[in-house]
């Protein structure tokens, strides 16, 4: 019961210098962040917060509990479910990744510590992922008899390849922030304690952008990797256009030819 009390997933937009970052807290230090009915809720949640928010730039997602950044999914509370409890409860943890992975801003997930199982597979639905030395990722469904099962068969293969994919799902094996940063799986990797401050400076140098250009950038990149090269460009071709009439994009070239630092109102 006591649990139920406590707020897993916290959302705090920052004040300056860190304006237009809202930061995504996983709370849950007593069960290492493991992802439960609840957390998964609160998650969905701060989701579809974040997707309404015209303010926010970049969203940045890490975890409050020392050494994790998430267990995975909570394999006692599984443990209590029915087949048909557990294929529910899977289904809704694949749509809240995916709606992650589909917010309109950028998304950087922080990885201090380990992420195994659906763990990796949240950080695998950020845009992009900064680790410290002493993260851990694993994908060990397969030992447990399953497989990654929230989009990790999917996001893997297009990071690092599929024949390593197969190789870290196949294996479980676990892998350190180096040479996560070696097999592109994540983006920066920088020495221990420090992942969440490496963040902020990339959310800064993010949010320094016209918010609507980042979303129509990230639009086009994601759906335009889904399909052939004609269509990708057309896709860039008509969200390019949606630009074109924006106040932003007048206040980029003012600012450009005054020589100043562009003030963007997101319109």
């Amino acid at each position: 019961m006591l649990s139920a009390l406590l707020v897993l997933v916290q959302v705090e937009p920052l004040s300056s210098p860190n304006e237009g970052i809202s930061v995504v807290s996983l709370t849950r230090s007593a069960a290492k962040n493991a992802i439960g009915r609840q957390l998964l809720r609160e998650l969905q949640e701060a989701i579809n917060t974040l997707r309404q928010e015209r303010t926010t730039r970049v969203v940045v997602l890490r975890s409050s509990c020392p050494g994790t950044f998430s267990a995975g999914a909570d394999l006692k509370e599984r443990a209590t479910m029915t087949q048909a409890e557990t294929a529910e409860f899977v289904s809704g943890l694949r749509r809240s990744f995916a709606e992650l992975a589909g917010l309109p801003m950028p998304t950087v997930a922080v990885l201090e510590g380990f992420a195994f199982g659906g763990g990796a597979e949240l950080a695998l639905a950020c845009d992009l992922r900064v680790a410290d030395t002493r993260a851990q990722l694993a994908f060990p469904e397969a030992r447990l008899g399953i497989m990654p099962g929230a989009g990790g068969t999917q996001r893997l293969p297009r990071l690092v390849g599929l024949s390593r994919a197969k190789e870290l799902i196949f294996s479980a094996r676990r892998v350190c922030g180096s040479e996560a940063l070696q097999l592109g799986l994540v983006d920066h990797c920088v020495e221990e304690g420090k992942a969440m401050e490496r963040a902020l400076e990339l959310a800064r140098d993010i949010a320094q952008s016209a918010p609507l250009s980042l979303r129509a950038a990230k639009a086009a990149i994601n759906q335009g990797v889904e399909v052939d090269l004609a269509t990708g460009l057309k896709l860039e071709e008509y969200l390019y256009a949606q630009l074109i009439p924006t106040r932003d994009r007048l206040e980029g070239l003012k600012a450009f030819a005054e020589k100043r630092t562009p003030s963007y109102i997101g319109e």
